[in-house]
């Protein structure tokens, strides 16, 4: 059985100032140094990537940007390039989140076309799938989240899909206080794998990290990342708390820990 290093990702969104920063990456480091068998990473805004990455330099925290564009350089106002966040020491990149599909009306072409960039500059694309439509039954629950596994990856070979991490997010559950039950998050999760084996085959398929996002918190986190096909969390607001950060943190590690019993 492939093991996969479990992830949890705080995805700050458009929280936090600058000089807030410091004292968050402080507060999570005093208590993780020296642990490493959980993968953690803070996503933040463009504003505040560079001192992100000056704070985190000595830690074992990777950084996360929230999203990049697909070119290099050009005229593109207001964009970022990858060439920038990879000269920035930016480590991980969140792609096609809930909010950038549904708000600035990203599509599945453009999900791809900023992963294959990103891959590119080394950075480690973390490409959401959502479920942005109400489905009126399973059949069209899979085929909305096949559909959308096969559209971002295209293109996408197998050494570098093994290297890069799904992260499957319901909208319904997104800042709504309830998130998915285990059960179903784990048959969609089981669905997104059984997607990448037809695409890649079996052993690329089980060294493919897949993670869970929407309204993870404390109270549900253990029995979400028990699950054999979930591999960590995508968190938004209760990621905003340093304190509740590492709770998450420590919680992977025992769910791991659980699995492997």
């Amino acid at each position: 059985m492939t093991t996969r290093k479990p992830l949890v990702v705080a995805n700050w969104k458009m929280n936090k100032l600058p000089s807030e920063t410091k004292e968050y990456i402080e507060k999570v480091q005093v208590t993780l140094a020296g642990q490493d068998d959980v993968e953690t990473v803070l996503a933040g805004q463009d504003v505040l990537l560079s001192k992100m990455v000056k704070a985190a330099r000595e830690s074992t925290i990777a950084i996360g940007a929230e999203n990049v564009y697909w070119q290099e350089r050009g005229a593109y106002t207001g964009e970022t390039s990858p060439a920038a966040l990879e000269d920035l020491g930016v480590a991980y990149v969140i792609i096609g989140h809930s909010e950038r599909r549904n708000y600035f009306r990203e599509t599945d072409e453009m999900v791809n076309l900023k992963a294959l960039a990103a891959i590119q500059h080394h950075l480690v694309p973390i490409i959401a799938i959502d479920e942005a439509i109400v489905t009126e039954s399973e059949g069209d629950h899979v085929h909305w989240v096949v559909n959308q596994v096969i559209e971002s990856l295209e293109g996408i070979s197998a050494p570098d899909v093994v290297k890069l991490v799904l992260a499957y997010e319901p909208t319904a559950a997104i800042g709504s206080g309830q998130a998915m039950t285990p059960e179903l998050a784990q048959f969609s999760l089981r669905r997104i794998r059984l997607t990448l084996a037809d695409m890649y085959g079996w052993e690329i398929a089980n060294q493919v990290r897949i993670m869970y996002g929407g309204s993870v918190k404390p109270t549900n986190a253990f029995e979400l990342m028990r699950q054999p096909d979930i591999d960590g969390v995508l968190v938004g607001d209760a990621a905003l708390d340093p304190s509740t950060f590492v709770e998450l943190v420590q919680l992977a590690r025992q769910a791991t820990r659980s699995k492997a019993n």
